[in-house]
């Protein structure tokens, strides 16, 4: 701690730093709080910034928002709301200009949406296909910050609980994006938004230093952050306060993992899921449970279509038929199991519009009964859906059954004649026939349909 940024800076100029870059303009501010220890560092500091300011030099709005991609650890999505509500309810009391927001993504770009209801395969631990961070993190954050500037009809600054001690790439690429002499960067997305780094050259210790030494730990809006600590602690997640601070009476022992979703399969083991557990929250085995399973049938063929969602197709380093997205199978199968889990959890683990929204795309791309859905729903809740009642087949159980026995006696793929039928209901009302042609030439035109032909030709050509 000799070294460290913290004790040459005293918290005092800190927070003259932050209170002066507050008070240059009238941008206002949108803070990016995760309830981890490096964006409550930020939030705390703001917050005592503004408790020392005269009520006239609160000129501007600052706006705290938090991401709920839906698949949070529940353990962290419990203590996330409880600090929004406190943080909405004490800015009121103290008549502080924050505004206090929690962002999810659509729910027809959840992570349930499009697992489920599209098929994606689950992003995969080398980063190949790692879908999800902007769909369910970053996308929904930038629209808030988007909304803001429009609202507010000015540029914005965005604060970030970043440090360049929390890694060399991070450090790296914190370095690489400052401009000289100034304490603002340009945001790399969003045109009319500069990012300020308040805490950038604060050391782990020093963050906790913040945390816990001031003011005994208490924070400005009624919270205590031992309650963070135990959190850390449980999470094994290797970033406790320095030697010598305990929380609850007991000196905190941590590992080295970050909070994340609890179904996320980027990762081969979930550190922080699994700390919670062996810290004795039993409650939290269903959901290893069913991360366990859901990794364990992703690269499954039995579970995988051999064709992509756009109908191309491939083959991989071995020759063999590259994987498309999850089948019909499976997406059914992952549907049951997660509400199954979600009944013994007794925990919302998927939303009634996630569902609505997985029903909606089962309508337009495999489900002719209309019906699978909600009969799966009630099997296992034994409650009916909002819109169950509303549910009608697009083509009766006998004409289907027909449909599919014509198919195979033709040698013709079933998936294609249902594929046929859905496409001729979604464009039957467009007065323009060109649209209902269009869409049946794309589907008899798909690759899958005619590989092998193509495949041989490309062999005679060689």
């Amino acid at each position: 701690m000799a070294n460290s940024y913290f004790n040459e800076n005293t918290l005092e100029e800190l927070i003259e730093e932050i209170k002066y870059v507050y008070k240059s303009d009238d941008r206002p501010w949108v803070i990016g709080y995760s309830g981890g220890k490096d964006s409550t560092t930020v939030v705390e500091l703001v917050y005592k910034m503004l408790l020392e300011l005269d009520p006239e030099d609160r000129h501007k709005n600052i706006y705290i928002v938090s991401s709920d991609t839906l698949i949070e650890n529940p353990l962290i999505k419990i203590y996330l709301s409880k600090m929004n509500d406190l943080l909405g309810q004490a800015a009121y009391r103290d008549g502080l200009p924050i505004k206090s927001d929690m962002v999810t993504p659509p729910a027809n770009n959840s992570f349930w949406a499009n697992v489920i209801g599209r098929g994606f395969p689950t992003p995969r631990m080398n980063g190949t296909f790692r879908w999800c961070t902007d769909r369910l993190k970053i996308n929904p954050s930038g629209e808030y910050i988007k909304k803001v500037i429009d609202y507010e009809g000015k540029e914005v600054i965005v604060l970030l609980g970043v440090r360049k001690a929390e890694s060399i790439a991070r450090k790296r690429r914190i370095e690489g994006r400052e401009l000289a002499n100034r304490l603002l960067n340009r945001h790399e997305t969003i045109r009319d938004a500069y990012v300020y780094n308040p805490i950038v050259e604060l050391t782990t210790d020093d963050v906790w230093d913040v945390l816990l030494r001031c003011d005994g730990g208490r924070t400005p809006w009624g919270s205590d952050n031992s309650e963070l600590v135990a959190l850390y602690a449980d999470a094994d997640s290797g970033e406790c306060p320095f030697a010598g601070m305990q929380a609850g009476g007991q000196t905190q022992s941590c590992g080295n993992s970050r909070f994340g979703c609890w179904v996320c399969t980027v990762v081969k083991e979930d550190k922080s899921l699994n700390g919670f557990i062996k810290s004795g929250h039993r409650e939290l085995i269903p959901l290893a449970e069913f991360r366990s399973w859901l990794m364990s049938i992703r690269d499954n063929e039995e579970f995988r279509e051999k064709k992509r969602r756009n109908g191309t197709v491939y083959r991989d380093k071995q020759g063999n038929m590259g994987f498309g997205p999850f089948n019909w199978r499976a997406r059914k199968l992952i549907l049951q199991r997660l509400l199954e889990t979600q009944q013994i959890m007794e925990y919302e683990l998927i939303t009634l519009d996630e569902l609505k929204a997985i029903d909606e795309i089962w309508d337009q791309e495999l489900d002719l009964s209309r019906r699978v859905l909600v009969e799966l729903y009630e099997e296992i809740t034994g409650e009916k859906l909002p819109w169950y009642d509303y549910k009608e087949p697009l083509i009766d159980s006998e004409t289907v059954d027909e449909l599919e026995a014509l198919a195979q006696q033709n040698n013709v793929p079933e998936e294609l004649i249902r594929n046929l039928l859905l496409s001729v209901y979604q464009n039957k009302n467009y007065s323009n026939q060109k649209i209902l042609r269009d869409g049946i030439d794309r589907l008899l035109n798909q690759q899958w349909l005619h590989y092998e032909i193509i495949e041989e030709i490309e062999n005679e050509n060689q």
